[in-house]
């Protein structure tokens, strides 16, 4: 029976609570590696050191820059109330979009006290629950931030953040401050490897896409063509949009690390070529999509239901992948924002 692809029930899988990763492994490199060959529907199993064997002399990798910021911050109402927030967009030089926690302890705009050094004046909150917050720093607001800001984890990491967490939900060419949630193919690399693969002729571009709350939510219609896909802030650098052009005229493998690599540029290819410049991309890529730049993916395991894996099957194929997921079930993969990797490629 041909699986109905725009049912969003054909995109659950069964999977055993164990195989989600609360920790990252000991080292970046160490994680496993599934290589799927899409075209023969092939599985090889490795670790993820062999990415150096994986990737050819002249391919073009795309990373995505983004630096997860310490978003989640508690602060103390003037009762005495303790409340959660998560900043989510920043709106102008001391405004951010954010989420309070609980919300209905927050009804009406008030101020909020984070620290002697960092308040807040809140609004209340819209239909969908966001707010806006106007911050009053006594001094930097990045380095008060990073003083007494949490990393955001993931909700199915079920623990609270650590030092380590600090390092390891973040990349190591991570940069550009914006992400409320890491772009976690990348969370593979060390500097070794990516010393590594440049002596091998391998090249690497950057674009930016900093990652919203939207990541993290499932797509809650039968229908995958009736969800309203978030937006996200997409930058492609004018150097960038000319290598991947010349890797194309060339024939010259594109190796995007992770979904949001893969969204930035399809988003950007018009016309016949890459453009370059920055503007908020809702684009939503489920089976049907024509990829017009991607050759290769890395990527980690989603979600059930999750339009990440409705990506995934996009360009990987539906029967190839969902099988690929079932047998990285069975082999005990790690799951999600700290477990393996997949390799697909032709």
């Amino acid at each position: 029976m041909t699986p109905d692809l725009l049912a969003t029930e054909t995109y659950n899988y069964y999977l055993p609570k164990e195989l989600i990763a609360q920790f990252p492994a000991a080292e970046r490199t160490a994680s496993r590696l599934m290589q799927v060959k899409r075209k023969s529907g092939e599985i090889i199993h490795r670790r993820f050191a062999d990415i150096v064997q994986l990737l050819n002399e002249g391919d073009l990798v795309i990373i995505n820059s983004s630096k997860v910021i310490p978003a989640r911050l508690y602060a103390t109402k003037e009762t005495g109330t303790t409340i959660e927030i998560l900043l989510l967009n920043k709106l102008n030089e001391n405004t951010w979009q954010c989420i309070a926690s609980p919300g209905k302890k927050v009804k009406q705009p008030q101020w909020l006290y984070f620290s002697d050094n960092l308040s807040g004046f809140i609004s209340k909150g819209n239909s969908d629950g966001f707010r806006e917050i106007s911050f009053t720093c006594k001094n930097d607001f990045w380095q008060e931030l990073n003083r007494i800001g949490h990393i955001p984890l993931p909700p199915y990491i079920e623990r609270s953040d650590t030092a380590l967490d600090s390092e390891r939900y973040q990349t190591v060419y991570a940069k550009e401050n914006g992400s409320i949630a890491a772009p976690t193919a990348g969370l593979h690399f060390d500097a070794q490897t990516l010393t590594a693969l440049k002596e091998k002729g391998v090249l690497f571009s950057e674009v930016i896409l900093h990652i919203g709350i939207g990541t993290f939510r499932p797509v809650k219609t039968e229908r995958i063509i009736d969800h309203k896909m978030h937006s996200e802030l997409v930058t492609i650098p004018q150097a960038t949009a000319d290598s991947i052009n010349l890797a194309k005229k060339e024939g010259r493998r594109i190796v995007c690390i992770g979904t949001t690599s893969t969204r930035s540029v399809e988003s950007f290819w018009q016309e016949g070529k890459m453009q370059s410049g920055s503007k908020w991309t809702d684009i939503f890529i489920y089976p049907g999509f024509q990829f017009q730049v991607t050759d290769a993916l890395l990527t980690n395991f989603h979600l059930p239901k999750s339009t990440l894996l409705m990506m995934i099957t996009a360009f990987g194929g539906y029967q190839t992948i969902i099988q690929a997921y079932n047998i990285a079930v069975q082999e005990k993969y790690r799951f999600f924002s700290y477990g393996d990797a997949m390799f697909i490629e032709d």
